[in-house]
C-alpha cells in the first residue's frame, strides 16, 4: 500500500510513476477519487472531534452547576448537528471505501524500471552458453523414457495440470529440493515449514488481494467463516508470519526461508512451451526472504540475486538474468529481476525464480514495522522476495540440458552424492 502523505504532498511524481503501470487516464481518476475520500475522512474526523469536545464541555458545565447547587442549563441541540454516532459510522464507511481504493493501486516501480510490458523487459546478465545437442528431445519424452513422471495418474487423480514424479523421478525433486534447502541455511537463512492454507489477512498483507483474489483456491465461507485459502507461494507466509509486529533492529535483515508446494489456479499446459511441469496447478518451490531497513535493501536485493543465481550455476545451467519491466511486474513490487534458463525444445528462456523489492509497499499492508533504539516512533521495514527455487521448470531445464545421445541424461555433479548414481537412462 502507498503513503497516503505522499500523495498529498507529491501527487505528480506518485502519477507519474503509476503511469509506468497503468493508463495515465486511470491513474487520475484513481489518484482525484482517493484524494476526495482523504479530504471527506479529515472533514469528518474534525467534525467528530468537535462534537466529542461540545460534549466534554456540556459535561463540565453539568458538573460545575451541580458542585454550585445549582440546577444545570438545558443544553439546546444547534441547528443541523449530527448525532456522534452517526458521524462515526459514516466515518467507518469512508475510511472502508478509501482502504479499498488505496489497496487497489500497485506499487510505485523502482526509478530505472522501464514503463511497458514484457517487450521492455531487459537481459542484463548471461551465463554459460546453450549446450549443443544433435538431436533435441523435450523433457516430456524424456521423463517417459526414463520413468520420472507419470503425466496420465497426475491427470487421473487432480484433473488436468497435475502429475507424478515418480521411482528416481521423485527422488531428483527432492535432490533439488535439499539441495536448495542446504544451501539456504550456509547462507543465514532459518528454515520455516508453515501452515498451506493461510487466511484472507495473509494475501491482503502481500498484495495478492483484492486484485488476484480469484487467482488461488480458497475453502468455501461454511468451512473457513474467516476466509482461507491455500498458498500460491510461500512469500505469503513468511510475510503473514510476521504482521502486527514491530522488529528489533538489531535482528535486521531478518531472513528466513520456506518450502512448500504452491497451488494456482492459473492455465495450465495451454501452450505448446508449457508442456509437462513447466506450468500446473501444484508445484515445489523454496523461497528466500528479508525483512530489512530501508538502506539495507539495496544490498539485500543483490545478495539475494547472487545467491539464487549461485544455486542455478552450481545445476550447471546455461540462464540469464532479466530486468522486468513495470508491466510485467508483479503489483506489490518496486523491482523485479527474473532468473530464466534455457529450453533446448523450444529455443526459449523460462523463469525459474524472481528476486523482487517490495520497498514499504507489503509492510504497510501487514502492519510491520521497527522503532530506533532509543526512539519513540515506528518506520516501516522493507521486504524482499526470492524463488530460490522453483523445480517444476529446473526438472525440465536438467533432463534437456544434460540429455545425451544415448538417450540417457547426466546428473548434475551437486546432486551426484544424493542421487548415487551420475546419469539416469532409460527403463
Amino acid at each position: 500500500m502507498l503513503d497516503m502523505e505522499l500523495i498529498r504532498k507529491d501527487r505528480e511524481a506518485v502519477a507519474t510513476a503509476l503511469a509506468k503501470r497503468l493508463d495515465p487516464a486511470e491513474v487520475d481518476q484513481a489518484l482525484d477519487e482517493i484524494q476526495r475520500l482523504d479530504q471527506e475522512r479529515r472533514a469528518l474526523i474534525t467534525e467528530i472531534d468537535a462534537e466529542r469536545q461540545r460534549r466534554k464541555a456540556d459535561a463540565r458545565a453539568y458538573a460545575e452547576a451541580k458542585r454550585a447547587g445549582r440546577e444545570p442549563e438545558a443544553v439546546a441541540p444547534e441547528a443541523g448537528r449530527r448525532q456522534l454516532s452517526d458521524l462515526e459510522s459514516e466515518l467507518d464507511e469512508v475510511q472502508g471505501r478509501l482502504r479499498t481504493a488505496m489497496s487497489e493501486l500497485p506499487n510505485l516501480p523502482a526509478d530505472d524500471i522501464l514503463p511497458g510490458g514484457k517487450e521492455a523487459n531487459r537481459v542484463v546478465k548471461t551465463f554459460g552458453e546453450p549446450p549443443v545437442i544433435e538431436k533435441v528431445r523435450d523433457h516430456v519424452e524424456l521423463s517417459r523414457a526414463l520413468g520420472l513422471v507419470d503425466y496420465e495418474r497426475g491427470v487421473k487423480l487432480g484433473g488436468s495440470g497435475f502429475w507424478i514424479y515418480t521411482g528416481v523421478g521423485a527422488r531428483l525433486e527432492w535432490a533439488l529440493l535439499n539441495y536448495f534447502i542446504d544451501q539456504h541455511i550456509r547462507a543465514g537463512y532459518e528454515f520455516l515449514l508453515p501452515p498451506h492454507l493461510l487466511l484472507d489477512s495473509a494475501g491482503f498483507a502481500a498484495g495478492q488481494f483484492p486484485k488476484f483474489y480469484d487467482d488461488v483456491y480458497h475453502l468455501d465461507a461454511a468451512s473457513a467463516p474467516r476466509g482461507q485459502f491455500l498458498l500460491p507461494t510461500s512469500e505469503t507466509a513468511i510475510l503473514g508470519a510476521y504482521q502486527d509486529e514491530i522488529l528489533d533492529t538489531t535482528k535486521l535483515p531478518l531472513k528466513a526461508f520456506a518450502y512448500t508446494p504452491c497451488y494456482r489456479r492459473e492455465s495450465a499446459g495451454s501452450h505448446s512451451d508449457e508442456r509437462g511441469t513447466v506450468r500446473g496447478h501444484q508445484f515445489n518451490k523454496v523461497e528466500i526472504f528479508q525483512f530489512t531497513l530501508p538502506e539495507q535493501a539495496d544490498a539485500a536485493l543483490e545478495e539475494m540475486l547472487a545467491h539464487a543465481e549461485s544455486l542455478v550455476e552450481g545445476l550447471g545451467l546455461h540462464y540469464q538474468r532479466t530486468l522486468l519491466s513495470a508491466g510485467d511486474a508483479s503489483a506489490s513490487m518496486k523491482k523485479t529481476l527474473d532468473i530464466e534458463v534455457w529450453m533446448p525444445s523450444t529455443g526459449k528462456y523460462k523463469e525459474v525464480s524472481s528476486v523482487s523489492w517490495a520497498g514499504d509497499y507489503q509492510a504497510r499492508r501487514a502492519a510491520i514495522r521497527y522503532r530506533e533504539p532509543g526512539g519513540k516512533q515506528t518506520r516501516f521495514v522493507h521486504t524482499l522476495n526470492g524463488s530460490a527455487l522453483a523445480t517444476s521448470r529446473l526438472f525440465p531445464a536438467i533432463l534437456e540440458q544434460y540429455q545425451q545421445a544415448d538417450g540417457s541424461v547426466l546428473i548434475p555433479e551437486v546432486l551426484r552424492d544424493r542421487m548415487g548414481t551420475d546419469r539416469l537412462t532409460p527403463r
